[in-house]
């Protein structure tokens, strides 16, 4: 905890970055689910609740504090490429200003990031964005495309413009609008600057979107960041980097290695035996097998 306290956080931050960095190109070609030959990120904030009487300098409500863990996660591996820790009260678009935007990547947001300022900033530097409208988004149709509700669940795939003053001030391009039917039989509505992708494709992109989810998930369980070992905000980002950097590491060497264990089948096989001097390549190398009975020692009987 003391060490938490004093050592600056921006080591830890900076180290994950480097480890990133050469985490990325390792799954640059790995697939996500989509066939798809471009970079897609998934957007999303977790919120770390946190007692306001020990954590007053993370304000989220009258009663309660929390933390924020914005990331912007490369879908190909499921590593982070960006990550910001805020206060609580933070709204979570607001973080959209902090990305650096790359032109043919696509950007895959819930609907609280729906933004038509910020989303045209993306549009205006040739990256690709896919989200879902809101309720009481107004769409006004130009024209529509043909959709073959036969054999898939696209409703309808329309290309048209936001009729509001302030939308269309915000966004004043064209936009494609994207109705489907889910499993469960209800309409999903996405908005999107993509004109080429087919409907079901565009679908089939934000669906991938929950690998950012998923990724909270295991950061949270297994790398329990849930209890803190220190008070001061220096302290709990600290920690917090500290679990990111070991997450890129589990998956740098997952790969390096070539091993099929999933990355919690690493991290609890590291964590069994974190004290103990067998090389790391042996511990999570599975054995060759293929033993000749007739050389191995004879187990002898105890009775």
């Amino acid at each position: 905890a003391n060490a938490n306290a004093t050592r600056p956080w921006q080591i830890y931050a900076d180290l994950a970055q480097h480890l990133i960095a050469m985490a990325r190109p390792l799954y640059a070609s790995e697939p996500f689910g989509v066939d798809l030959d471009a970079t897609v990120y998934a957007f999303d904030a977790t919120t770390i609740d946190l007692c306001l009487s020990v954590y007053p300098w993370a304000p989220f409500r009258s009663a309660k504090a929390a933390i924020k863990l914005h990331t912007l996660l490369d879908l190909r591996g499921s590593i982070p490429s960006f990550i910001h820790i805020t206060d609580g009260k933070t709204h979570e678009v607001n973080i959209l200003d902090d990305l650096i935007i790359e032109p043919g990547a696509y950007y895959l947001m819930d609907r609280g990031y729906l933004d038509f300022a910020r989303l045209h900033r993306l549009h205006a530097t040739s990256a690709f964005f896919v989200t879902r409208a809101k309720s009481n988004t107004k769409f006004k149709r130009r024209y529509s495309q043909p959709v073959d509700r036969t054999t898939s669940n696209v409703i309808c795939d329309q290309t048209g413009v936001l009729p509001l003053f302030y939308a269309s001030k915000d966004y004043p391009a064209t936009l494609r609008r994207i109705v489907v039917k889910d499993d469960a039989g209800e309409r999903i509505i996405f908005l999107t600057n993509n004109f080429s992708l087919k409907p079901e494709m565009i679908a089939a992109l934000y669906k991938q979107r929950w690998q950012v989810e998923l990724f909270f998930k295991w950061i949270k369980q297994h790398l329990r960041i849930k209890t803190f070992l220190g008070t001061s905000e220096n302290a709990v980002k600290t920690q917090i980097w500290i679990a990111v950097c070991t997450y890129v590491l589990i998956a740098i060497v997952k790969k390096r290695l070539h091993l099929p264990h999933s990355l919690y089948e690493i991290l609890q096989i590291l964590s069994l035996t974190m004290f103990e001097t067998t090389p790391i390549n042996q511990l999570l190398t599975p054995p060759s097998g293929n033993f000749d009975d007739e050389n191995q020692p004879k187990q002898m009987s105890l009775l």
